[in-house]
């Protein structure tokens, strides 16, 4: 009776990230075809993608500390609430006659500070509420979520714009924020917080949280393998836009979106109904290794309907990849670690997401540049050899020992719940 009560509780909290997850996409979309029209650059495009995810990252690792020692909710609360605090500075100036690049740079760096507080928080809360049977499940249903803001808000943004412009998004952006907030605390008034009793030296847990991360030598590895994936997958998350903005406008790039992220939608809906029993590393490989063909392909010519198969397929693979990192990992951690332990894995797996998103922008205008093709052509060279290079790291996987132990421990762990 009481994991049917925490299951519910799941859903309402998985409702409201949901909802902030389309909120997200919209001011997500919208931001980037603005920076886009007004300068032309790949670059601009990807500075503020950057500034929006590298504050989250770094603090990724003391947000985890404060999850395994303060109210978990209470903190997506906080974070969920007061990140809405930089949307609405873009949102003023925007109605005080236009936002400059800086400005919107600062609006998306407030908003991600903020931000840092859910991620950790959230993921020990999936933990707090299921058992380790109700993980793929659970993990397949997240990533469902957050799918819709490649899914969802892409459409409604694009037609939103043609009958309004970025500051309609903004406001509703803002509006998400709160309904989340609302729905965390419902959540929160229902299930007794796990706390700590504040005694332990926040570095002595940080050393516990690396501590946890670490005494497994295929959980390590396994993390900055990611770190190397997520580099390659940021390269085509950055690039997909301006690539196709280069020859169409931003209606035919949220339709073109969101075709390609239903592919997301059917791989969550499959995970989310039966999940995966066995075979995660092969899984994962296979997954990956499909996800760096269809970025070759995504890239060849412009087409959009070329552009929109690959990237169907791509969008394909990621939550069973996801799903497969998520549940090897997760399964060789002891529960009492989880928050500080996301914190870091968090940290570890995203760095490479940095370097893409500083460098990937740079790269392509400069290809563009140099060959005279535009910076889409640009964007696509860097899209195919970052697809190659994420095939041939994720075959590399498969074979490693300490991470297909892994899977070993993690299904005796399920067993044995």
């Amino acid at each position: 009776m009481e994991n049917k009560r925490n299951y519910r509780r799941f859903l309402l909290l998985w409702a409201g990230e949901l909802v902030s997850s389309i909120g997200g996409g919209l001011t997500s979309f919208g931001l980037g075809v603005y920076v886009f029209q007004r300068t032309g650059s790949a670059a601009g495009m990807a500075l503020v993608t950057l500034l929006a995810f590298l504050p989250t990252l770094l603090l990724s690792v003391p947000a985890g500390v404060l999850a395994d020692r303060y109210d978990r909710r209470l903190m997506m609360m906080l974070g969920d609430g007061c990140s809405a605090i930089g949307i609405l500075f873009i949102l003023i100036c925007m109605l005080r006659g236009g936002a400059s690049l800086a400005q919107i740079c600062i609006g998306v760096t407030v908003s991600s500070i903020f931000s840092s507080l859910l991620e950790p928080a959230y993921r020990a809360t999936v933990t707090d509420l299921l058992d380790a049977q109700a993980y793929s499940r659970a993990s397949g249903m997240v990533s469902l979520a957050g799918s819709a803001r490649y899914l969802i808000s892409p459409i409604l943004a694009g037609a939103l714009l043609t009958v309004s412009d970025i500051r309609l998004l903004l406001a509703l952006d803002i509006c998400t924020f709160f309904l989340t907030v609302v729905c965390t605390g419902v959540v929160r008034r229902g299930l007794t917080a796990k706390v700590s009793d504040g005694k332990e030296p926040f570095f002595a847990a940080l050393r516990e949280g690396w501590r946890a991360v670490a005494q497994k030598r295929g959980v390590l590895l396994l993390i900055l393998l990611a770190s190397a994936i997520t580099c390659f997958m940021g390269a085509f998350q950055i690039l997909a836009e301006p690539l196709i903005l280069d020859f169409a406008d931003s209606a035919t790039l949220g339709i073109g979106e969101t075709v390609c992220a239903s592919g997301m939608l059917i791989s969550g809906l499959y995970l989310g109904a039966r999940g995966v029993k066995r075979g995660y590393l092969k899984l994962l490989s296979a997954s990956l290794a499909v996800a760096g063909l269809a970025m070759v392909l995504f890239g060849l010519r412009e087409n959009i309907y070329l552009i929109c198969a690959a990237g169907f397929l791509f969008f394909a693979m990621l939550p069973l990849a996801n799903n497969c990192l998520d549940f090897l990992v997760r399964t060789n951690i002891a529960d009492e670690l989880q928050g500080r332990a996301w914190g870091f894995i968090g940290f570890l797996s995203q760095l490479g997401y940095v370097v893409a998103y500083g460098l990937a922008g740079v790269l392509a205008d400069a290809l563009g540049r140099q060959f005279r093709v535009g910076v889409g052509r640009g964007a696509a060279a860097v899209i195919m050899a970052s697809g190659v290079l994420l095939a041939a790291i994720a075959l590399a996987i498969y074979p490693i020992k300490s991470v297909r132990a892994l899977e070993k421990s993690g299904a005796g762990e399920r067993s044995a719940s």
